[in-house]
């Protein structure tokens, strides 16, 4: 587990109302969620206005922390939705300022590394995906939940995750092999 055992601590603190805790759980965390975001959005600067977006949420929504999972596991449920919401916002602002023209199939390779581009097409074929499908393939296959963690955090039997899981890698797969 990466983040540290006080950090449990913290946020029980900080969950209860103890704004000197929900700082220092801020500071504490910055990294490693900044660090999973990198996982998902190929450009720092990117990464960084999640990791922005998922302190955010996480400094409104502690207080509804109900430690159905560990901190660390809801940190990064967290995490992962607010990535994936940053990359649509970024996408749809992107949009925007080119003025309606679409986004090209393929990353330009003179200006987009392999990895990035593969991010990319990954986060396009995310967000063709339900909700739930997007969510649990995140969490299990980019940011290594375990299938009984992700059971857990989502409050479904683990049997549902692998099916979620199955089915959402198949969808994946076919859209990228579509594209």
């Amino acid at each position: 587990m990466p983040l540290a055992d006080g950090i449990e601590d913290l946020a029980d603190a900080a969950a209860r109302g103890d704004p000197a805790a929900l700082d220092a759980l801020l500071v504490a965390v910055r990294p490693e969620v900044l660090r999973l975001c990198a996982r998902l959005l190929p450009h720092r600067e990117d990464a960084e206005e999640a990791c922005q977006d998922t302190l955010l949420a996480l400094a409104r929504g502690i207080t509804r922390f109900e430690r159905r999972s560990s901190f660390h596991t809801w940190l990064y449920r967290l995490t992962a939705n607010r990535a994936r919401s940053t990359y649509r916002v970024l996408r749809r602002r992107w949009l925007v300022e080119a003025g309606g023209v679409p986004l090209p199939d393929r990353p330009d390779p003179r200006r987009t590394s392999v990895v990035a581009g593969t991010r990319l097409d990954l986060l396009d074929a995310l967000d063709a995906v339900r909700p739930e499908l997007a969510e649990v393939i995140a969490l299990r296959d980019v940011l290594e939940l375990s299938y009984p963690e992700i059971a857990d955090l989502l409050d479904v039997p683990e049997g549902t995750v692998k099916s979620r899981v199955h089915l959402a890698r198949r969808q994946v797969r076919q859209r990228l092999s579509d594209d």
